[in-house]
């Protein structure tokens, strides 16, 4: 079973890792390149997804670290 997809999103004038349907972040950090760094530690452990907040707001990116079937479906 995977874990919850994570989360670098802004906080304020630095970054945070956030757990799907968490109300509280995981932990606060002042780049995002730190953010990033334990989002994809945490993803990695849990077998989940990481998706990444751009400085607009808007997610940019995603890494999976789950089982994803290759190739897809469909």
């Amino acid at each position: 079973m995977s874990g919850k997809n994570q989360y670098v999103v802004r906080n304020g004038d630095g970054w945070g890792v956030r757990g799907e349907g968490n109300a509280r972040l995981t932990a606060r950090y002042d780049t995002q390149r730190d953010a990033i760094s334990h989002g994809r530690e945490i993803a990695r452990n849990q077998g989940s997804e990481l998706r990444i907040q751009g400085s607009d707001a808007k997610f940019r990116e995603a890494w999976s670290y789950g089982s994803d079937p290759f190739p897809p479906k469909g």
